[in-house]
């Protein structure tokens, strides 16, 4: 079992930023796939955007131009950059990992954007 921590949460106004931070313990991390999740209340979990092994990232329409995912080998650790944030960005985002057929999930972390 792989335990995922998201970190960086919170409440931000429109326009502003966040960075946050998913670490995975453990030897395998540079093997897996990551993606960031984000679920808002009443609405289906959603892709936000995506990083394979090697490095290729793939992002939801919505979030083009503006959030950023990247990830540290050495540190066991996915970032996502979050800039000109929208009111539509609030929800809670997950970090997710994915390694042949096993898929792990962490708890998630609030990202509220309002004024």
């Amino acid at each position: 079992q792989v335990q995922l921590v998201e970190s960086g949460g919170g409440l931000v106004q429109p326009g502003g930023s966040l960075r946050l931070s998913c670490a995975a313990p453990g030897s395998m991390f540079s093997r897996y796939g990551m993606a960031w999740y984000r679920q808002a209340p009443g609405k289906q979990r959603e892709l936000v955007a995506a990083i394979t092994n090697v490095g290729s990232t793939n992002y939801a329409d919505s979030v083009k131009g503006r959030f950023t995912i990247s990830r540290d080998n050495a540190k066991n650790t996915v970032y996502l950059q979050m800039n000109s944030l929208k009111p539509d960005d609030t929800a809670v985002y997950y970090c997710n990992a994915r390694y042949l057929v096993s898929v792990y999930w962490g708890k998630g972390t609030q990202v509220t954007v309002s004024s």
